[in-house]
Parts: C-alpha cells; sequence; structure tokens
C-alpha cells in the first residue's frame, strides 16, 4: 500500500482555544446521527479524534466493544488519555497515526468515523477510501463536516461576512474545503459508495443563550489572532495583525449584541459497506 501522507495544514492548530470548542463536543451533540446504528459488542475508529470527548462518549454505548481514537498529532493524545483515565473509560485505546495510511488491516473495524477532518485535508476521497478498507464488509464509515457557507448568525454586524471570507481563502491555501458539509455525500460516491448504501443528513449547533454566545464569540475571538490561523492568515499574506484584531473585534462586539444567535450546519453521512 502506498504510505502517503498528509499534505493539507490543520488550519485551527491546537490552540487552547481551539481544543476549548472540540472538548465542548459529545457524542450527542456531534454523533448523534450515528448513534441508532451502535450496538454493544461493536469495534469502532474514531480518526482524528483530537482532545477525545466524543470517542469517550462513545464508549459508553459499545460496553462490550472497544474504541480507538486516531490523531496524526500526538501531544493532544496525552489530554484525551487523561480524561479517558478520569471518567473510569477502560474499553478505549489512543494512538498517532495518519489517516491517508491507516495501520490496520482489511476489514478491521465495524464502525469507522470522523467528525470535523475531511474539510482540513487535501485528499478527502483518499482517506474515505481508507476507511472504507479497514471497515468490516457490513460495517459503516460515517462523516460529518460542517459547512462555513452555511453558517448563519444574527445580527449581521458589520465585519463578520469579512471573517467568514478571510477563513475561507486561509483554509483553502492550507488545502482543505470549508464547505465541506455540502459535498461529503459527493466525497462518498467517488470513494465507490453505492448511491443506495450512502445514508445523508445534516444537523445544526445553535449557540443562543447568553452563556453560549459569550463562549463562542470569545473564543473565535481569541482563534483568529493566537492560533495557527492567524500565522497562517499573516505568512500568506491574506491579512495583517491589524486587520485580524479587527476581525476580533468584529466578534467581540457581536458577542454583545443582546439577540445574538448563531447555526453551524453540518452534512452527515452514513456509509455502508456492502463488498
Amino acid at each position: 500500500m502506498d504510505r502517503k501522507s498528509e499534505a493539507a495544514t490543520y488550519t485551527h492548530g491546537h490552540h487552547a482555544s481551539v481544543l476549548r470548542s472540540h472538548s465542548w463536543r459529545t457524542a450527542l451533540n456531534s454523533a448523534a446521527y450515528l448513534l441508532p446504528h451502535l450496538t454493544p459488542g461493536m469495534k469502532i475508529l474514531d480518526v482524528g479524534c483530537g482532545p477525545g470527548t466524543i470517542t469517550i462518549d462513545l464508549a459508553g454505548y459499545v460496553p462490550l466493544g472497544h474504541i480507538t481514537g486516531l490523531e496524526r498529532v500526538g501531544d493532544v493524545l496525552t489530554q484525551a488519555r487523561a480524561l479517558a483515565k478520569e471518567k473510569g473509560v477502560t474499553n478505549i485505546d489512543f494512538v498517532e497515526g495518519d489517516a491517508n495510511a491507516l495501520d490496520y488491516p482489511d476489514g478491521t473495524f465495524d464502525v469507522v468515523m470522523c467528525h470535523q477532518v475531511l474539510q482540513h485535508v487535501q485528499d478527502p476521497v483518499g482517506i474515505l477510501k481508507e476507511m472504507k478498507r479497514v471497515a468490516k464488509v457490513g460495517g459503516i464509515v460515517a462523516v460529518r463536516e460542517s459547512d462555513y457557507g452555511s453558517f448563519v448568525w444574527f445580527p449581521d454586524v458589520d465585519g463578520m461576512e469579512d471573517w467568514r471570507s478571510l477563513y475561507r481563502k486561509v483554509a483553502m491555501a492550507n488545502g482543505g474545503e470549508p464547505n465541506a458539509g455540502r459535498m461529503v455525500h459527493a466525497w462518498a460516491r467517488k470513494a465507490a459508495f453505492l448511491v443506495g448504501d450512502i445514508k445523508s443528513s445534516s444537523s445544526t449547533w445553535c449557540y443562543s443563550t447568553r452563556e453560549e454566545i459569550a463562549w463562542w464569540s470569545g473564543l473565535w475571538a481569541e482563534r483568529t489572532v493566537a492560533s495557527s490561523f492567524a500565522k497562517t492568515a499573516i505568512d500568506g499574506k491574506f491579512a495583517t495583525n491589524t486587520e485580524l484584531e479587527n476581525i476580533a473585534e468584529v466578534w467581540r462586539k457581536w458577542g454583545e449584541q443582546e439577540d445574538a444567535w448563531f447555526s453551524v450546519l453540518h452534512g452527515e453521512v452514513i456509509c455502508r459497506k456492502e463488498k
């Protein structure tokens, strides 16, 4: 097998502001579309698990089985392992690896899933093929991706669309596709899943309470100036430090609005491997 490695760059990096948002994710708010398909004895691979909060939650749905969280950046797995230990979850392990070349034999897992991964990679179809390879016949490949072009917010504070435009430029310069949510079903077909074996759906995250709005606006304000996003924006001459500070201030201004509301659309697929 060609041991191809990932050529794209994770736009957000693993700054504390990024991990705060990742750590908020659970099986219920980020993988509800998959839960009805799980049975207690399944063996699951979570590709791009990050700090492991979804992975650890999913372990409770397969108490007689096992789940493996795989992450390309090994440093963040220290946090994942510590959380699993804290919660007393034992049917789990975390490993470092590259989704382009999974170090598992064909047909190893009942479920192979990823969440917010394909939007950041250069070859999403190739990764889907690799996920399909390590899934068992009759097993599932499950994917959920956000779609930045479909994000909706209120009120329409001046500068928010500038942020979205800048984000798209940076993400695409890194080799990713920020509108992945609307494309993931088409990528699955290109990965040789038959139309009848692909079940598509969509779901959202919605931030509306004062606490949610303060959290969401605050982490994006910080992420804009302090994460890997900022470095790529400056190095690629997409924005200056001053322009990034201005966008961070736009996020803070939006978060101060009494009626602030934000919805993040995701595209989802359940792909059945029939052969």
